[in-house]
């Protein structure tokens, strides 16, 4: 016998916008203001590492839009094609960001290379500066806030958008503490410029890789997290009739939901009744718990457990 429950399907019907797909339709606002403002940098300085900054602001751009259609796939309810929902188009999400990262960082170091060969002055340094802090504080207060709503409704998209507006914000930090070294020292310091792209770039290697890795960990049903593991195992053993027992416990997540799997095993004269009230139990119990969380208990006599230990 298997008995199992699940949480509402998540989101409205598709078409209507959610509260994760709005919040990243702010980050797309802000990407456009933040990508203009930091071309109009370069603009007045020549600044290859400014230029840099630019072009992560575009990728910031597409990402985000990626993200929004993500966000918009996985908040469709289950259906009959996809019983367990969409949720797993937000880890496609996040690994095509990483991808585009990952093109970035290549465009902004052979960019830097180019003009370690090929110097050139630069010009309006304080305007160029002045223009760039502004669209890093812009980045800064929308990373925050989204990071705030991606641990209110669990997203990796939402995560992933966030975390490279701030990967933004430290890259912009780093190159306008170097354009103010380049303003006020001798012109042989104008080498910092180059160097700074060639840095910026090597971080966002490092994020996109960092993105690649979770979003490929998620479509690969990897476990619950260890803290969360012994949550589930607390609530099991917190709610077995005496003489029952567990094992086989295996669990995934997708996306913000997880799912749960178990066997309970209880007295082969145990009547159908007192045997499905514990599974309700178990599965209310762990869904208190685990918010988002789907259960399927497997009801068996303990004669017929191949293992007379619980998991």
């Amino acid at each position: 016998m298997t008995t199992g429950s699940a949480s509402e399907p998540r989101g409205p019907a598709s078409g209507v916008t959610t509260p994760t797909s709005r919040v990243v339709l702010l980050s797309i606002a802000a990407s456009v203001v933040t990508m203009a403002l930091k071309i109009t940098a370069w603009g007045f300085t020549g600044s290859v590492s400014l230029l840099s900054d630019a072009l992560e602001s575009t990728v910031n751009l597409a990402a985000a839009l990626i993200a929004f259609i993500a966000l918009t796939v996985a908040d469709r309810p289950a259906d009959r094609s996809h019983a367990y929902g969409h949720d797993k188009a937000e880890y496609f999400s996040s690994g095509v960001e990483g991808g585009l990262i990952l093109v970035a960082a290549i465009a902004i170091i052979y960019t830097a290379v180019q003009r370690f060969l090929h110097p050139m002055p630069l010009t309006d340094l304080g305007a160029g500066i002045g223009v760039a802090l502004a669209a890093s504080g812009i980045n800064f207060g929308v990373s925050r806030f989204m990071l705030r709503k991606a641990r209110r409704y669990d997203s990796i998209a939402l995560e992933a958008d966030a975390r490279h507006l701030m990967t933004d914000v430290w890259t912009s930090a780093g190159v306008v503490a170097a354009l103010a070294v380049v303003a006020f020292a001798p012109p042989r310091w104008m080498i910092l410029d180059p160097i700074v792209a060639v840095l910026v770039g090597l971080n966002i290697i490092r994020t996109g890789a960092h993105l690649i890795r979770r979003s490929m960990a998620g479509l690969m049903d990897g476990s619950l997290p260890e803290t969360e593991i012994r949550q589930v195992e607390e609530a099991i053993r917190a709610s077995l009739d005496s003489g029952a027992a567990y094992h086989s416990l295996r669990t995934r997540k997708s996306g913000s939901r997880r799912f749960v799997e178990l066997h309970v095993t209880v007295p082969g004269d145990l009547c159908v009744t007192r045997g499905h009230d514990c599974c309700e139990r178990i599965e209310a119990a762990i869904e208190r718990r685990l918010p988002k969380t789907s259960v399927s208990t497997h009801l068996e006599p303990d004669d017929a457990r191949p293992d007379r230990d619980s998991s």
